[in-house]
């Protein structure tokens, strides 16, 4: 199953979440995910077996309990596929906040029109301070 199969699966995402947070026992993992997603044991299991096998969890016995932990060779595979892309978001990126400080400079430069409700809440408060 390719990385991205496993890390299309909202409870998935969720379990390699909570693992990131540092170990969890199978226990733990189940209750939060039956909480949050309204699934059955079963499923739950079934989802914590397909990141065991895809090597994106492992799994250790401590007495009668299953420890999972996240592994991160899989995440780092994904990590730098995406790594390639990642030109076409910074210059979007960079586009935003090109915008968003022109939004932030005309805001401060341009005088309150009453007639305009946004800018006549701005005149409004300057009056009363």
């Amino acid at each position: 199953m390719h990385a991205f199969d496993i890390l299309g699966d909202p409870v998935r995402r969720r379990i390699l979440e909570l693992l990131a947070d540092g170990e969890q026992t199978a226990g733990m993992i189940s209750e939060t995910i039956r909480a949050e997603f309204d699934i059955s044991p079963p499923a739950v299991s079934q989802h914590l077996r397909v990141l065991r096998e895809s090597g994106f969890a492992s799994c250790r016995a401590q007495g009668t309990r299953r420890i999972y932990a996240v592994e991160t060779g899989p995440l780092q595979e994904a990590h730098l596929w995406l790594e390639r892309f990642r030109p076409f978001w910074n210059q979007r990126l960079d586009a935003l906040a090109t915008e968003l400080a022109r939004g932030k400079r005309r805001s401060r430069t341009t005088p309150a029109d009453p007639r305009n409700p946004a800018t006549a809440s701005e005149s409004d408060s300057e009056e009363h301070t």
